[in-house]
């Protein structure tokens, strides 16, 4: 293969990943495969060709967001950071955890603030906000525990500090071991109220 046709696939490639990035963040969709494909349909592209990987719609986020709106999104960053801290002490006996978007900085306008929290069953933390008088909805979510072994969880999708929370339930054991991440395919990072706070501090 030519050297220049290998520079116009990572050319496309770049292309592509920058327009999906644009769709995830003016249209909050949270697949990155769905913002693939609209992506390659916007362009005029094959789907069925060498689609960035979803590491590089991420880094592709992060430029998006740098450079068209660097001091708003640090902003925002820092207002759902404190929405996060706010609802991690709602939650704090169940030792949450902030992870996703949030957390790493590509949140746009419509991220929620996502949390992963463990105790004996789901029932608990459905009590705690019932005690708190917080309005949620009950949903479930899916996430990859070992390669190819995808699980189940309860989760919890509510208002709180003018952000979106969803909190994730998870057993006990569950805090040792973190669910694989679909950017990456590494266990996903997690913060807890200490490192939170820390990154608003900064």
């Amino acid at each position: 293969m030519s050297r220049r046709s290998v520079s116009g696939s990572d050319r496309a490639r770049q292309v592509l990943a920058q327009e999906a990035a644009r769709i995830i963040c003016e249209q909050g969709i949270e697949d990155y495969r769905l913002a693939k494909i609209k992506a390659a349909e916007r362009l005029g592209m094959s789907e069925h060709g060498a689609l960035p990987g979803n590491p590089e719609i991420e880094q592709a986020i992060s430029e998006h967001l740098a450079l068209f709106g660097r001091e708003s999104h640090s902003s925002l960053l820092q207002t759902l950071r404190q929405s996060a801290i706010s609802a991690m002490h709602l939650l704090t006996d169940y030792t949450p955890r902030l992870v996703g978007p949030v957390l790493n900085g590509t949140a746009g306008e419509t991220s929620a603030v996502n949390l992963h929290v463990f105790a004996d069953s789901p029932e608990q933390v459905a009590w705690t906000l019932d005690e708190s008088r917080v309005l949620y909805r009950p949903f479930e979510r899916r996430y990859k525990s070992r390669r190819n072994q995808t699980s189940r969880f309860a989760a919890f999708r509510f208002n709180h500090d003018d952000a979106s929370i969803e909190a994730t339930v998870f057993p006990f054991d569950g805090i040792r071991q973190a669910p694989i991440s679909p950017i990456d395919g590494k266990p996903m990072q997690r913060a807890d109220l200490r490192a939170v706070r820390a990154l608003v501090d900064c």
